[in-house]
């Protein structure tokens, strides 16, 4: 078997592939495929299907975010690879080679993974209201070793609004520590930070020339690296962030039209998903809308239609066409325009936001929220406000750390559609291909495993 690394640099296109120095010229012994990115774009989606070539009607991976209607709650970001209904790459590559080791570094889905190795983010939350930074590993004493060489998983910098190169940095550093101590045979790891600046800015603002020089040190010393292990070297990603302008409140809508119930909790609406006629779980340019009453369908679907921003929907018999055709996938599945993305909001007065809207809180929030990667631009003395806040956490006081703005207009980048142009396509780009052509997003499981098995 041949020594094999998958290197998921998030946003990666064509066009910014040449804007990285570094990159641009690796590149240009290689091929480079475009992939036709599986709908939705998103990260969880993307990555379960390149792990097992299937599409999400057979992995069950709707998106980052479904509604678990076993118990009437939407949940995002959940961790337990078993959700992954399909086989994976490393549990195809054991059963024709017992040898076979496989190592993933921060991909989605890592916990209870059958991998030799793994590290996925995994916060402590004592009961005093803290959020402490820390990882998740296999073996268990990997954690333990990461940390005291590599220091703390700088989690506050891999989301939210100090995001920065320092925890691709960490995971880049992480991932070759464990190549030397262990040697597997073939390693997935995750390169994130294009994507926030991305989403902040738009992928055309002058400002992210700075995240690509970035970007490309961290490339250049993962790629000099394996290429000193003899190691074939796979550069992909999931999805292109493409420009957007205007989000679109579909759950408002079906707010106002009586369909979404929500509790009142200490001032606050509470979103009830469970006694709601009619929600969208939005996340980034698709929404999943479940129907309570599929009698109501018709005429959920005929109020969306008059939504501006919404581009596309997709319900019965066409839900296998777009390959969406899974018990977890919405009743009715929105696309957005290419200018526009769904936010989650579904109150009407932002007075009675839930407390979790003004907070970096990707667990409870019943929607993907682009607007945790900025501070209120009202806050007059940011700094102040949150060192405060911090300093109460370690007097052992609770407190709020509410800094994050219910300005969804502040949000200049996405993704989730298929673009338009296959330049803003993800790419999958190895010396393993050998004509340039656009790729299905399931092909690339298969171009994988023949790069492992090409020795």
């Amino acid at each position: 078997m041949k020594k094999t690394v998958v290197i998921n640099v998030v946003g990666l296109t064509r066009k910014i592939v040449a804007e990285m120095p570094f990159l641009k010229e690796w590149v240009s012994e290689r091929q480079v495929n475009t992939i036709e990115p599986v709908l939705p774009a998103v990260t969880c989606s993307a990555q379960a299907t390149y792990l097992t070539g299937k599409y999400p009607e057979d992995t069950g991976i709707m998106g980052n975010g479904w509604y678990f209607k076993e118990e009437s709650e939407v949940k995002f970001w959940r961790q337990p690879n078993q959700l992954i209904q399909s086989e994976k790459i490393w549990e195809t590559l054991k059963k024709e080679d017992p040898r076979f080791t496989c190592a993933n570094f921060f991909w989605w889905y890592n916990m209870y993974s059958s991998v030799d190795y793994s590290i996925t983010p995994r916060p402590m939350y004592p009961a005093d209201g803290r959020k402490i930074p820390d990882i998740y590993t296999y073996p268990s004493s990997l954690r333990d070793d990461l940390q005291k060489e590599l220091g703390q998983f700088p989690l506050f910098k891999f989301w939210g609004p100090a995001t920065s190169i320092e925890a691709s940095k960490w995971i880049a550093k992480a991932s070759k520590k464990v190549d030397k101590e262990k040697d597997p045979t073939l390693s997935f790891i995750y390169i994130p930070h294009l994507d926030y600046n991305f989403q902040r800015l738009g992928p055309d603002h002058p400002d992210i020339g700075r995240d690509l020089k970035e970007v490309d040190k961290v490339c250049k010393d993962l790629i000099k690296y394996y290429e000193g292990r003899d190691t074939e070297i796979i550069l992909l990603s999931e999805y292109g962030i493409t420009a957007v302008e205007q989000p679109v409140y579909i759950n408002r809508l079906l707010r106002k039209n009586g369909y979404i119930a929500y509790r009142n909790e200490l001032g606050h609406e509470v979103f009830d998903a469970g006694a709601s006629e009619a929600f969208a779980v939005c996340d980034h340019q698709l929404a999943h809308v479940y129907v309570k009453d599929k009698g109501k369908i018709a005429e959920v679907r005929e109020l969306l239609e008059r939504l501006p921003g919404v581009e596309k929907l997709i319900s019965g018999n066409e839900k296998k066409e777009y390959h969406l055709d899974h018990d977890r996938a919405g009743d009715i599945i929105a696309v957005a325009d290419a200018s526009s993305w769904f936010c989650y909001y579904y109150w009407l007065d932002d007075d009675k936001a839930p407390d979790y809207a003004r907070t970096v809180d990707i667990h409870r929030k019943p929607g993907y929220d682009p607007a945790e990667l900025f501070v209120d631009p009202d806050i007059k003395f940011p700094k102040l406000k949150i060192g405060l806040k911090l300093f109460k956490k370690k007097l052992g006081f609770r407190t709020l750390m509410d800094v994050i703005p219910l300005k969804p207009e502040l949000v200049k980048g996405s993704h989730g559609r298929k673009p338009e142009s296959p330049d803003d396509w993800p790419v999958f780009i190895s010396s393993a291909t050998r004509n340039e052509r656009s790729l299905k997003a399931t092909d690339v499981f298969d171009l994988i495993r023949s790069t492992v098995l090409s020795e």
